[in-house]
């Protein structure tokens, strides 16, 4: 019986399995093992093979950041490319008109983001369907996803990608959970929880981790997580990223729906062809990346504004430090800020202070003497 056969009989017998107190330590083994199969699938031991399964898209990472768009054939992904950069990228009225990995530039507030068309994806892409991994692969490697979803069938749609995703370890707007694991050579497995748990136990750690083979670790659990968080920190091959639903096509629908599709959570609404909410889009990419610009100064002369530094939320002195020159860190001495993160105007602060957007930022190294 081959990998796929074992995914399904597993998934099969889930789906028949009541969920109660009774068969709880039951499906979390399921669990395991359908985790432990479909990393076998996605990752095959296997040398070397003429299918070639395992020829990807390779595209340089440049620019401050990386967007993936991510969807269905005929969304919208390549219109959505050639509108929103100088990238040419075909678009027609037949499906699976886009064949590999096409890249292309966004310039925003001093920003270059990286936008990368990829081919549509079917269902079952996470099983090696059409050229599935390799769009995966790409999407995992993004700062940030763009769910191309036509607006007319969005909800279908929305919920087969991210059942998808979800297979292949992609985890959409989620944090990692807050566990400990660490495999160790002996002791056997010390299990410390510092809260109050509901749906994991000493019992169910024991056979998740002798599932893995896995007799000797220490485990510390510190949030109320599910079976589901603790085997992605035992697989460990498990991706974060933020995704951003683009309902394209609303000039179809009504506008009590398009003000439905609107308001929930990490949504846009546009139409490509007739340009409606575009400039829009952009700034919800910028928001979600969480782009920070900084700018510099020389002592005696203005602000530099026609060049910022583009850096991540939570960048601090430090690291802007870093990202001007490696030595300018021992050569600190303190640096003068105007702007948001600033308590006056300017404020002297130490390397650990934290910018904000469009912060001023003077270093003042230390005297030769």
């Amino acid at each position: 019986m081959g990998i796929t056969e074992k995914i399904k009989d597993i998934e099969a017998e889930m789906a028949r399995t009541q969920k109660n107190k009774a068969t709880e330590y039951h499906l979390g083994l399921l669990k395991a093992k359908l985790a432990k199969l479909r990393s076998q699938l996605l990752e095959p031991s296997g040398k070397g093979g003429g299918k070639g399964e395992g020829i990807g898209f390779e595209v340089v990472k440049s620019g401050d950041a990386r967007v993936c768009l991510v969807g269905f054939p005929s969304v919208g992904k390549s219109t959505i490319l050639t509108k929103l950069t100088e990238t040419q990228s075909e678009a027609a009225a037949y499906e699976f008109t886009t064949l590999t990995c096409i890249p292309g530039v966004i310039m925003h507030n001093g920003s270059r983001i990286q936008l990368l068309d990829t081919p549509g994806i079917i269902e079952g892409a996470a099983h090696g369907k059409g050229r599935g991994r390799q769009v995966i692969a790409v999407a995992k490697t993004a700062d940030l996803i763009l769910m191309m979803l036509d607006a007319s069938k969005g909800e279908q749609q929305k919920r087969l990608l991210e059942a998808e995703l979800d297979v292949v370890g992609l985890r959409l707007n989620s944090k990692p959970p807050n566990i400990y694991f660490k495999i160790k050579p002996t002791g056997g497995i010390a299990f410390t929880a510092t809260v109050p748990l509901t749906h994991l136990d000493s019992k169910m750690i024991y056979n998740i981790l002798h599932e893995y083979k896995i007799f000797n670790a220490e485990v510390v659990v510190r949030q109320d997580a599910t079976v589901d968080e603790f085997i992605d920190v035992v697989e460990g091959r498990r991706a974060y990223v933020k995704c951003l639903y683009v309902y394209n096509k609303i000039d179809q629908l009504s506008i009590e729906e398009v003000d439905r599709l609107a308001r929930q959570d990490n949504s846009c609404v546009i139409s490509c062809n007739m340009n409606m909410n575009l400039d829009y889009l952009v700034e919800k990419i910028w928001d979600m990346l969480g782009l920070v610009r900084t700018y510099t100064k020389r002592r005696g002369e203005a602000p530099d504004f026609s060049d910022a530094l583009i850096m991540r939320q939570g960048a601090t002195v430090e690291s802007i430090c870093r990202t001007l020159h490696k030595e300018l860190i021992d050569q600190f001495r303190y640096a003068l800020v105007w702007g948001r993160s600033a308590k006056h105007t300017p404020q002297r602060v130490g390397l650990s202070h934290l910018m904000t957007d469009e912060d001023v930022i003077q270093i003042v190294k230390k005297s030769n003497n």
